[in-house]
């Protein structure tokens, strides 16, 4: 798939398993770098990324997430942010990130994997990040704030379907019927 316009609306959050089958590490640069291409808030670069592949710690970490997701993905890719300052008191840092993850979702899709994004999981009350976060030797200042798994489906992808265009998007004013 090289078209993007192809990759976004094929594009969805895959729950299932996924096959037993290493991610090149070439990939998972290509994916970072997608998500370091974001745009960012007065170019702050509040988004930082760690990638996880190496089996035994992939599993440990997994482990530490409950109600369990993604126990399959043959690799993670953990999302940190800064609560760095921008201007007058705004932060942006959920937006970069966001930005970041979006961009990522899609260069996984380019490349023939699926993924999910979870941070729901990730930032609940009780602060799997955090848990994470030590176990990865991220420093203080930093937060762990989604886990996106990085592989190839092992089950068929299921589309949830979209309100239409015309329920959602309008030119020149609301109008909301």
């Amino acid at each position: 798939m090289t078209d993007i316009f192809e990759i976004i609306e094929s594009r969805s959050s895959y729950r299932g398993t996924y096959k037993n089958e290493k991610i090149p590490r070439e990939d998972l640069i290509k994916i970072m770098e997608a998500g370091l291409a974001a745009p960012s808030g007065c170019n702050k670069q509040t988004t930082s990324l760690i990638a996880v592949d190496e089996p035994e710690l992939l599993k440990e970490l997994l482990a530490m997430i409950d109600p369990p997701v993604c126990e399959t993905a043959p690799a993670v890719i953990c999302v940190l942010t800064q609560k760095i300052c921008a201007y007058r008191d705004k932060r942006f840092n959920v937006q970069d990130y966001s930005a970041a993850i979006q961009n990522m979702l899609l260069a996984i899709k380019a490349l023939g994997y699926e993924s999910c994004w979870y941070e729901g999981h990730i930032t609940d009350d009780d602060n799997i990040g955090a848990k994470l976060a030590e176990r990865l030797g991220v420093p203080e200042g930093y937060d762990l704030v989604c886990v996106l798994p990085v592989g190839i489906a092992d089950e068929p992808l299921k589309r949830v379907s979209k309100k239409p265009f015309e329920e959602r998007a309008w030119f020149n004013r609301f109008m909301k019927n």
